[in-house]
């Protein structure tokens, strides 16, 4: 405990530190000076309005803006009153760059998840499971499986809420067998986001800062599967018995549960994802550029729908009239309906924990933290955090502070920031969506209930990375 209060003061107090340095060689130890206090204060205030989100209602993503302008203006003024105001262009340039790459990359991605989803690719997914008529037990297993394989292609949050609706739709008439399977999909998503830069924020972030290469992120898939594994065998015996009544399926207008086009977006999407990895590791060019060029993909196929749609529309034996074109497709329409929040989220957290680490607090984390407690139990201690203040800032923190680790810490640190939110519900994009979209049957203390099995789960993936890749 006493080393776990460490990590979190040493992120949001301040402390003795050597300010971290600019490539010009000209740095100010802010963190004792008024400046450094200011600017830890406006995040903290920030980040407790992202904490009690639901209760204010409040986008998450506006305080944390606020506070990366505010703590960028206090770091400008500390340092023009000094005579060396380039320095900080140079800083907080570099800080974008890092997230304009992120924002690109996560814009392709959701753009092609939301063509998915107006496909109705999802949608056959769930009518297929609601078709199958599955017993509690069995649907508890198949959506946590399915989350876990979904989430390495499809990001936790995106699969957390889709097999949440699977589960709200044949399990509603049961609230015990709702919020355990929510607790199971949570925990089933973060666990199988963590094998993948494209199963989460964290890993995305390790990927693109070049920590771990692409192939090297698959040396976690045990330990994931015994995270995820674990919690959801001793949970399976609590669960309800019984069958859950067939609940009525959906279809469109044109009677097929899938519109045209959606499997070639799926196939698309993989192109994207390899076009994506080839771009970084036979080309040496930033992931990103790759996924644009996947959006040219996606485009091309929107203006070959198109052209269906216009031949569709014009055919005399099947006139428009009330029926909905199923070949009707706006990829810019796709790219509006992208998680504009979470992308602002982003930002206002890579620029206020960029502005901190610029004063030189992450500098005192790292020394505290890093060097102080060895990189192993840092990293465990990486977990708790996440859980607790949520697990991208954290990561941004840990990217920014560099730590010198081999290839066995960074893995370890990606799989504890990805697993460790599991252990409550507010530690992960996915269980914050799941109280909201299961509202009064996935609650924080129903997940809370089962934390410490969640924890045994979190310490025994560790323990099998150790043996696995140590």
């Amino acid at each position: 405990m006493k080393a776990f209060l460490m990590l979190i003061a040493s992120v949001l107090l301040p402390s003795l530190a050597i300010a971290s340095g600019s490539s010009s060689g000209e740095s100010l130890d802010l963190t004792h000076s008024f400046y450094g206090y200011a600017a830890i204060g406006i995040f903290v205030v920030a980040y407790m309005f992202v904490i009690f989100e639901e209760q204010l209602h409040l986008p998450k993503s506006k305080p944390v803006i606020v506070s990366a302008g505010a703590i960028w203006v206090i770091i400008a003024i500390a340092y023009s009153t000094n005579n060396i105001p380039h320095v900080v262009e140079e800083g907080i340039r570099h800080n974008f760059l890092e997230y304009a790459e992120l924002f690109f990359f996560l814009l392709v991605a959701m753009t092609y998840i939301n063509a998915m989803m107006e496909r109705g690719v999802f949608e056959a997914l769930r009518n297929w499971l609601i078709e199958r008529g599955f017993s509690y037990r069995q649907l508890f297993w198949i959506t946590g499986i399915l989350a876990f394989f979904i989430s390495p292609i499809a990001d936790n949050l995106t699969t957390a809420l889709i097999m949440c609706a699977v589960v709200m739709t044949v399990g509603k008439n049961n609230a015990k067998f709702v919020s355990m399977a929510c607790i199971n999909i949570v925990v089933a998503s973060n666990a199988g986001g963590a094998f993948s830069p494209f199963g989460d924020i964290t890993t995305l972030m390790v990927w693109q800062k070049g920590n771990v290469q692409f192939i090297q992120f698959f040396a976690l898939f045990i330990p994931s599967v015994v995270n995820f594994v674990i919690p959801a065998a001793i949970m399976h015996f609590a669960l309800p018995t019984g069958t859950p009544g067939k609940a009525a399926t959906l279809k469109y207008a044109s009677g097929r549960i899938m519109k045209p086009g959606g499997l070639l977006i799926i196939t698309l999407f993989i192109v994207t994802i390899a076009t994506a990895v080839s771009f970084h590791n036979f080309l040496g060019l930033p992931p990103v550029y790759g996924m644009m060029l996947g959006l040219g993909y996606l485009k091309l196929l929107g203006y070959y729908l198109s052209r269906r749609s216009r031949s569709w529309q014009r055919r005399a034996e099947n006139p428009p009239g009330n029926a909905v074109d199923p070949y009707e497709f706006d990829v810019f329409s796709k790219i509006a309906q992208s998680e504009w929040d979470t992308l602002f989220f982003f930002y206002g957290v890579i620029l206020s924990v960029g502005g901190l680490g610029f004063i030189g607090y992450l500098a005192v984390a790292s020394e505290l933290v890093y060097i102080d407690l060895g990189p192993t139990y840092a990293n465990i201690l990486v977990g708790f955090a996440s859980a607790i203040i949520d697990n991208i800032p954290v990561m941004f923190a840990v990217l920014t502070m560099q730590p010198e680790m081999d290839l066995y810490q960074w893995l370890l640190v990606t799989l504890t920031a990805g697993v460790g939110g599991s252990m409550l519900s507010i530690g992960s994009a996915a269980g914050v969506a799941l109280m909201g979209q299961a509202r009064g049957k996935y609650t924080f203390f129903g997940h809370l209930k089962w934390s410490p099995v969640i924890m045994l789960g979190y310490f025994a993936s560790i323990w099998v990375h150790y043996l696995v890749n140590g």
